[in-house]
């Protein structure tokens, strides 16, 4: 049945690997209806992994979504469209992409895990995205679960703000409501102390209803208000509510379903999405309505490649009506595509209907111009129009590929462009100095599953060589540079000599071209080719054969000839004379450092702290994290990592788990420097 923007509701579920979120997601479709009966990721036979690769891994890989119809137990029907995330930060890329289509993230916590690194990590990135937060805590009736304290945790690591809405009773077999009413017990003692904390917590939001509140009580305030009320406090952070289930025998999770509908913003309640018009500096906000009569606007959040309908835009609707057979233009693009189907996503299934509203989550297939982020809308009004990008992590690990057989190359080609189009964390990469395909990602782990899929899904053998670092070169201090470029062998010759400087850059400050030529000594025609001979040596690097950043190139002087100059010329002494200020700028090599998170048990402390001291690691911190675990942070340049993952599932016996994240680039040690300097042939041959 048709269903209006202000029925829908968009949720995440979020959360560390192995809190139970697919469970849920399954647990949330028998409830609402969905499906006759709950899968299970033993049996391979759940909504949400579907893809051969998470069903043989146990896990998810990607997001998957899945769209119903719910009639809640006061009447009001919603339709809810669900999002489950993978856990493991390996495939942030998916996670983070679909996290910023929805209004709510549904943070699930293990009951007897508790407050875990990914737990803090997307409670983060929903705030900062401007979401509203909501936690499950799951398996309430697990062996080893204390609610109690995992309830205690979320209130010391996220504030007071966070507050229960139910509470589970009788050792977790059923939950009782804490927030619509105050009588009973539960596990966690009487309901009337929470009923009174979660409701004073409610009302102070607002100077009216909390007005009504003193002078009336309780009994005093109308349903719209608290649940304006309510919505504020979600909106504005005020208020992080739990809820308790037990995804595996259904225990809460009825209850979950009903909040949603009641209590959870459909699109026009939340924070209004982050749009944009413009680029850069010049980018300013636009805002945004769900009126389903205004202009199209939708940000395409997921590319899938499907086997059995080909590409596959996934988008959200943000403003107007996407009607089948309507046209629909591509960011600023000048020719409308016609919209032949349009898809709701039920896990691997496409239901195909026949328009979305604001707030819908559809997909659109065999529409090529397509990719990640894309905005499609129906006006030129709309065009220059963009959301807010999202911060995704730098793919840090590299693996150098070829076609295992001749004649598979541009197989290889396309498999790897379409894996790229469906994770934003997933890079292709052409090097030119040592013609080589390099795909990067964010750990091995990413790297093996892309491997995988090119042999699964694509049918294409690769053979991989060592992982590359990503590392950079720059120069320490400003120099001067010059060369003169002449070659005569009969006819005409060709003549360019170029003078310049180079000078050091903040980190991350990128490189600069600067123009200070005076009088005419080098045309003005000419200097785009000296450019273009420093950028060759920006790409090749001059000392280790690693791509040049942070600093400025200012040429100041030179010489032409009115008849021998030519662009060559110029592009070979721009180029020699960039190399000669190089020389004399004290060169460094730079390496990739990266934050690296360790979760062990407690016992393997000294084993992983004398093996981060081997590996020229900083140790910023040491936290218990309960059941016996700690959490190591500390900072370690990626070379010093290849192998780790097995050397801490030696150290751990299997129980430990690492994340990393880019941090910054800073220069190795003298001795490494050397031993790259060594290894590297210099290709800098007169052109």
């Amino acid at each position: 049945m048709p269903h209006s923007t202000q029925q829908i509701r968009n949720v995440a579920l979020a959360g560390h690997p192995g809190a139970g979120k697919t469970t849920l997601f399954e647990a949330l479709l028998h409830a609402g209806g969905a499906i006759q009966t709950a899968g299970t990721i033993e049996r391979g036979s759940t909504v949400s992994d579907f893809d051969p690769i998470e069903k043989q891994r146990g896990h998810s890989i990607d997001a998957a979504i899945a769209s119903m119809g719910y009639a809640a137990g006061d009447g009001q029907s919603i339709h809810l469209n669900l999002v489950d995330l993978p856990g493991y930060p390996d495939f942030r890329g998916p996670a983070l992409a679909a996290l910023a289509v929805v209004e709510t993230a549904l943070v699930v916590v293990d009951a007897a895990g508790g407050v875990e690194y990914g737990t803090r990590r997307l409670m983060e990135r929903a705030r900062e995205r401007g979401l509203c937060r909501a936690i499950v805590v799951n398996r309430i009736d697990a062996d080893g679960a204390d609610p109690g304290r995992v309830l205690d945790l979320l209130r010391q690591n996220f504030g007071p703000e966070v507050l229960p809405l139910n509470l589970p009773a009788d050792g977790g077999t059923r939950v009782v409501d804490c927030f619509g009413s105050s009588e009973g017990d539960s596990d966690l003692g009487p309901v009337a102390n929470w009923h009174r904390r979660i409701l004073d917590q409610v009302v102070e939001i607002n100077e009216t209803v909390m007005d009504h509140y003193l002078e009336l009580g309780e009994g005093g305030l109308s349903g719209d208000e608290l649940h304006d009320a309510f919505e504020q406090c979600l909106r504005e952070g005020h208020l992080v509510p739990v809820c308790f289930v037990s995804a595996r025998t259904g225990v809460g999770v009825q209850a979950l379903l009903d909040i949603a509908a009641g209590l959870f913003p459909h699109p026009g309640e939340a924070n209004p999405p982050p749009f944009l018009k413009g680029r850069g500096a010049d980018a300013r906000p636009i805002a945004t309505t769900p009126d389903p009569d205004a202009h199209v606007i939708a940000d395409v959040f997921r590319i899938v490649h499907d086997p059995f309908v080909g590409k596959l835009g996934v988008f959200r609707v943000y403003q107007g009506c996407v009607r089948k057979d309507s046209q629909l233009f591509v960011d600023d693009g000048r020719k409308p595509f016609k919209v032949g189907h349009l898809f709701r996503l039920h896990g691997r299934e496409h239901v195909e209907i026949d328009q979305a509203v604001p707030g819908d989550i559809v997909a659109i297939a065999k529409v090529e111009d397509l990719h990640f982020d894309a905005v499609l809308h129906d006006s030129h009004d709309e065009d220059h129009i963009h959301l807010a990008p999202v911060a995704f992590p730098r793919p840090m690990f590299g693996l150098a590929v070829s076609a295992g057989s001749r004649g598979q190359e541009q197989k290889l080609a396309t498999a790897l462009h379409r894996l790229a189009e469906e994770d934003p964390c997933f890079q292709v990469e052409h090097e030119e100095e040592t013609n080589e395909t390099v795909i990067r990602g964010l750990s091995d782990l990413h790297l093996r599953v892309n491997l995988e899929r090119l042999r699964d899904r694509f049918g294409v053998e690769v053979d991989t060589r060592p992982p590359r670092i990503a590392y950079r070169e720059t120069i320490s201090i400003g120099a001067e540079g010059h060369h003169r470029h002449k070659k005569q062998t009969g006819g005409a010759g060709q003549f360019g000599e170029v003078a310049l400087r180079v000078e050091p850059l903040p980190r991350g400050a990128g490189f600069e071209f600067v123009d200070e030529v005076k009088g005419g000594v080098i045309p003005g025609q000419f200097l785009p080719a000296v450019e273009k001979g420093v950028r060759q040596v920006l790409r090749s690097g001059a000392i280790s054969g690693h791509p040049m950043q942070d600093l400025r190139v200012v040429v100041h002087d030179g010489k032409h000839h009115p008849v021998d100059s030519k662009e060559v010329a110029f592009i070979a002494a721009g180029k020699k004379a960039f190399l000669d200020a190089v020389g004399k700028a004290r060169p460094q090599v730079l390496e990739p450092i990266v934050d690296l998170a360790v979760h062990a048990p407690e016992s393997a402390m000294g084993d992983i702290s004398g093996s981060l001291a081997g590996k020229r690691a900083r140790i910023n911190g040491t936290d218990a994290t309960g059941n016996g675990e700690i959490a190591v942070s500390a900072q370690v340049p990626l070379s010093e990592l290849e192998g780790y993952a097995a050397e801490l599932k030696s150290i751990t016996a299997g129980r430990g788990r690492y994340s990393l994240d880019f941090s910054h680039y800073e220069a190795v040690p003298p001795q490494v420097q050397q031993a790259l300097v060594e290894a590297y042939a210099p290709r800098h041959e007169d052109d």
